[in-house]
């Protein structure tokens, strides 16, 4: 049992767990993007609803999916799940006879 300990090249002392950055006091560090892609989506899924643009209701599902891949498990996320409800209801219900 020795053998390997005296083989193993890890040093105890030099072990350190690491630590995220804090971002209050560094907000450089936080990342807007999910921010921005769902005020993306919801912006293209009203389009998509309103002006009932099928290009605007996709894009505006592909931006939710975005918002919701790269936002941090401790954020709300009613609003990311609203607009992917809306974007969502845009791009699929459509009346076939319009």
């Amino acid at each position: 049992m020795t053998v390997n300990n005296m083989a193993d090249p890890r040093r105890p002392n030099k072990i350190f767990r690491y630590k995220p950055p804090n971002t209050e006091t560094n907000p450089t560090l936080e990342d807007p993007t999910p921010d921005y892609m769902n005020l993306l989506g919801m912006i293209f899924s009203m389009c998509g609803l309103m002006l009932k643009l099928k290009w605007c209701a996709w894009i505006a599902v592909y931006c939710s999916f975005i918002s919701f891949a790269n936002s941090r498990s401790s954020e709300d996320t009613k609003q990311m799940m609203s607009s992917f409800i809306i974007s969502d209801i845009s791009s699929t219900q459509r009346n076939p006879q319009m």
